[in-house]
């Protein structure tokens, strides 16, 4: 991560004017941002420098927003916030499944953008401060065959094999494995892990936790690690 007084936002939009309004409105508030009109202007930058978060925009000409998510995600953990057409309820739900940590709606409220993008920002695990050793050891959590690696942000399977997690994905484990055995309802990890007061209506956590059970679970159908309660939330139970 880059300097947090100063994180760097990328906008990754095919909208001239949109990009020009998001970067004042951004660079006054003490961001720094560099803009991409494409996918692969977007690659580019990221190899340019150090970026804290990236908006990407779905609808985007040749290859969209969705197609570019799933290559990034292949290898690299940067925050993503998708921009999404107002309405679009099944792009978003995509966009979370491949791995968006958010996204917001079209036209864009410029605070509730910056006040996504900070929330973000907070639930992004930083490189800056891995790894931290207390007492001269790592706070790691073992279950079933995986070591979660707190300060490193890290999960492992047995072995050293890493397992890819998006940030969002790491805090929600990172949660359950704090609350090991205690159930949770919807409200809990929505404000713990997505900074976020609980909406009956909003199933991103459901989404995440499905998509993080795909990775974690022997099989994800039959989840024995996070289980759901019914009526109530879910429980982390590897024992």
């Amino acid at each position: 991560m880059t300097d947090a007084l100063n994180p760097t936002v990328l906008i990754c939009d095919d909208e001239v004017d949109l990009c020009e309004m998001l970067s004042e409105y951004l660079g006054k508030r003490g961001f720094t941002v560099t803009v991409a009109h494409d996918a692969a202007q977007m690659r580019q930058r990221l190899t340019e420098g150090d970026v804290d978060l990236i908006l990407l925009d779905v609808n985007m000409p040749g290859e969209d927003g969705l197609t570019a998510l799933r290559a990034l995600r292949a290898d690299d953990r940067t925050p993503v916030v998708m921009l999404t057409a107002a309405g679009e309820t099944i792009d978003r739900i995509v966009g979370l499944e491949m791995g968006a940590d958010d996204y917001l709606g079209k036209p864009v409220d410029l605070r509730e953008l910056e006040a996504r993008i900070k929330a973000v920002l907070r639930r992004a695990p930083s490189q800056a401060d891995a790894p931290t050793i207390v007492n001269g050891q790592r706070r790691v959590v073992p279950f079933g065959p995986y070591t979660l690696d707190i300060d490193a942000a890290k999960l492992s399977r047995d072995g050293g094999e890493e397992v890819p997690l998006t940030a969002m994905e790491f805090r929600l484990l990172k949660l359950f494995a704090e609350n090991r055995s205690r159930v949770l309802n919807r409200d809990q990890i929505l404000e713990q892990a997505h900074d976020r007061s609980w909406d009956p209506f909003d199933r991103s956590i459901d989404i995440r936790i499905s998509r993080l059970r795909r990775k974690i679970e022997a099989n994800p159908n039959k989840p024995g690690l996070i289980r759901t309660v019914r009526g109530i939330g879910y429980v982390f139970d590897p024992d």
